[in-house]
């Protein structure tokens, strides 16, 4: 018996080491943590069980059946991120730069389908030079069983995609359907094709950085939702996302214990400047509404002209969406519509209630948006917003204009509530253009039009321009001062805590993608 535990014993050793040790020393060279250290980090000290730890390959081409190294260059299993469970996959660059076998691909589909079957967030930890060519089609099809179960999971479970190292063709699409990515700046990449194919078929010198690294997919293409420093810093942000959202669809996010005081926020009052061509910091609003220090800003460095994150209200998790007057003047463009849809859908799948915050001038207009779709763009936000069935709650703090004013979370498109600041203006336009427009006769034969048009300018602003009209039809529920704001929100979301809504019979609409 003692020899069968040596044996073991050995062989478990043999697994934790993965490639061998001086593969291990050049992962810390380059200041990276290996799979086993990353998950280590990830879980609560001493939680995590793991699953498949003697699976081997079974290839024998090219040799391959003397190079077989125990866990397949991935670590699988289970354990606890403060105190709650989740399932966790961790590719190992060490053993066949963590490429995907069929077994590779086997243990992860396996925790994958554990994971929904028990209901819990399932966090994948990519760091792989892709599919092992020397499998050929098994190792596709690896990726492929994987994709299917991205799917599967798609709005049951939370899933969340560390990208610790390349990423590279068919593994991009895993992270891709999964609900949030987060990037390791100067030591991740993710594209399609590499530089040397795009050279081939391009001629276009451009490096992996260029193509693929965390701060273009974090400004340009949008695919990453968070960069993190190095990996540790990967690992703290995983874990504050985790904090905001619950287990699976059919649980709410655990409410932290919150008393309720006054919750009146003075520095509210003088956020929003008097002249309403000026801009302010919107996350300066946010900051004012929410818990302290609890807002958790995602996809902050791409469609800036949108601001979404989650953020705690009276120890409620909530999830923001916000127009941004410090960029294009808080104006809805094609990025910024797809931004807040993916976000909105996230939130109503896992019960997260919405909070927006309107300040919208407008669409962008030109026509590179309408090459570029800003109709069916567009049409993605008040989708999203109109399906959603989650407590749902709006704030107009300055302008609400035209269509965007309906798309924003408006009464009309199912908003439970919707309060609107002092000075807000809800209009098909601005005054200026309205005027031009309603009065241009009048103006034109004018001896003194400038003076004309302000008169009608200010004509206009008087009758339209401000939150009463709106009140006094119900498209409004209440004008409160700023100051008020974070308490009626807290009420306001308590309220509407017990929600229902039914939704028609059908198998899925059909979102203008």
């Amino acid at each position: 018996m003692n020899s069968k535990i040596e044996k073991l014993e050995h062989k478990i050793a043999e697994a934790k080491l993965g490639g061998g040790q001086k593969r291990i020393d050049r992962q810390h060279q380059k200041g990276k943590l290996t799979a086993r250290e990353r998950i280590d980090y990830l879980l609560d000290v001493g939680s995590f069980e793991e699953i498949g730890i003697l699976v081997t390959h079974r290839t024998t081409d090219f040799g391959m059946e003397n190079q077989k190294f125990y866990g397949d260059g991935v670590v699988t299993g289970y354990g606890t991120v403060n105190g709650r469970l989740i399932y966790v996959f961790a590719q190992d660059f060490t053993v066949f730069g963590g490429s995907l076998s069929e077994t590779h691909a086997e243990k992860i589909c396996k925790i994958m389908d554990m994971a929904v079957r028990v209901g819990a967030p399932l966090i994948g930890l990519n760091d792989s030079g892709g599919a092992r060519i020397q499998e050929g089609v098994r190792s596709l099809g690896g990726y492929a069983d994987i994709f299917y179960r991205n799917v599967q999971a798609s709005g049951v479970i939370p899933q969340i995609s560390a990208i610790m190292g390349p990423c590279a063709g068919g593994a991009v699409y895993s992270p891709a359907m999964t609900d949030f990515t987060v990037m390791v700046e100067d030591s991740s990449y993710m594209f399609v094709t590499g530089p040397s194919v795009v050279k081939t078929v391009t001629n276009e010198e451009v490096t992996s950085e260029e193509l693929g690294g965390a701060s273009t997919h974090a400004t340009k293409s949008g695919v990453t939702h968070l960069t993190s420093e190095n990996d540790v810093q990967c690992l703290e942000d995983i874990k504050a996302l985790l904090s905001y959202m619950p287990q699976n669809n059919q649980e709410v996010t655990k409410k932290l214990p919150y008393d309720l005081k006054d919750e009146y926020r003075e520095e509210l009052e003088s956020i929003v400047p008097e002249n309403a061509n000026k801009p302010y910091d919107m996350r300066s609003v946010i900051n004012g509404i929410t818990d302290t220090d609890s807002f958790f800003e995602v996809h902050k460095d791409y469609a800036e002209n949108i601001v979404v994150g989650f953020a705690r209200l009276g120890g409620r998790s909530v999830g923001i969406v916000a127009n941004q007057p410090m960029v294009l003047a808080g104006c809805l463009d094609v990025n910024s519509s797809k931004k807040a849809a993916r976000f909105t859908r996230f939130c109503d799948c896992f019960n997260i209630p919405l909070l927006v915050l309107v300040d919208v001038p407008g669409f962008l207009p030109g026509t590179d948006q309408e090459w570029n779709a800003i109709i069916t763009n567009g049409a993605k936000l008040l989708y999203a917003l109109s399906e959603a069935t989650v407590p749902r709650i709006s704030v107009i703090t300055r302008k609400a204009y035209g269509g965007a004013y309906d798309v924003m979370n408006s009464k009309h498109i199912g908003a439970d509530m919707n309060f609107a600041w002092p000075g807000a203006e809800i209009a098909v336009m601005g005054a200026k253009g309205a005027s031009e427009i309603i009065f241009k006769k009048e103006i034109s034969e004018a001896d003194d039009k400038e003076g004309k048009l302000a008169e009608k300018e200010a004509e206009y602003a008087d009758l339209f321009a401000n939150p009463y009209t709106a009140a006094e039809r119900g498209f409004v529920d209440e004008v409160i001062l700023p100051k008020e704001t974070r308490r009626k929100l807290i009420k306001a979301f308590a309220m509407l805590e017990n929600k229902k809504v039914e939704r028609p019979n059908r198998k899925h609409g059909n979102i203008p993608l």
